[in-house]
């Protein structure tokens, strides 16, 4: 069974799909409980298994707590998704300190509330997978994109630590770091002039579902292959 957090739109909504479609039980977080609901509904209705759990990943108890519903609920969890995440870019000197707390928030504490409780219930299983979306900002920055690009530097080095950390209780962890895709994450830059210029990119960028298949091959791999790393991007991005 699996867990996605951001599952309410993009990439997030498009994993809890693919994961329904190959089998997976799975349990879709997010604060939007009304587009959970449908989306579950959705699901079920094409014979797939989900339920739906409000939760605000910045609180660590919401995050424990969604954890904990999934176990309760399934007896078990094989996979954490965690997908929720902010990108609101601005050049640093604009001082948007609101925006900086709450990028770590949900892109670094929110994926550390969730993987905490995940690996403890993992390690009792003796197996488990989490795939951590991160960003090809997290290979490199740009400006407008220092304080994004280091949450998801964070993502990776806390990704590549947990790995060699869980080896022998047989977890496997996956970035999955996509480039440009058509999702509402832009929507929420208040930042006008980074706005216009996102629009004038003149590339087809990726859609959540490639993204999403990414992950889920990825987790369908044996037990023997662990995947650490996805970069994808779409065809004409530069960089």
């Amino acid at each position: 069974m699996a867990v996605v957090t951001g599952a309410s739109s993009g990439i997030g909504e498009a994993t809890v799909r693919s994961l329904a479609a190959e089998g997976a039980a799975v349990v879709a977080g997010a604060r939007r409980k009304e587009r959970l609901h449908g989306l579950v509904e959705e699901v079920t209705r094409d014979g797939g298994k989900a339920i739906a759990v409000e939760c605000d990943l910045t609180d660590e108890q919401q995050a424990h707590a969604l954890v904990d519903r999934a176990i309760g609920e399934f007896g078990r969890i094989d996979i954490l998704v965690n997908n929720a995440g902010v990108m609101l870019l601005s050049k640093v000197e604009k001082g948007l300190s609101d925006e900086w707390r709450q990028m770590f928030d949900v892109n670094v504490l929110g994926l550390l509330y969730a993987t905490d409780a995940a690996v403890e219930a993992m390690k009792r299983q003796g197996s488990g997978h989490i795939v951590n979306v991160s960003s090809v900002a997290g290979r490199k920055t740009r400006p407008t994109g220092g304080v994004y690009s280091g949450t998801k530097f964070a993502v990776n080095a806390i990704s590549e630590a947990m790995r060699q950390e869980l080896l022998e209780d047989g977890i496997r962890i996956t970035i999955v770091e996509p480039g440009a895709v058509a999702t509402e994450l832009t929507d929420h830059i208040t930042d006008e002039e980074v706005r216009k210029g996102l629009k004038q990119r003149n590339i087809e960028p990726l859609r959540s579902e490639d993204v999403a298949n990414a992950i889920a091959y990825a987790v369908s791999q044996p037990q023997r292959v662990s995947v650490n790393e996805i970069l994808i991007r779409p065809t004409q991005q530069m960089n």
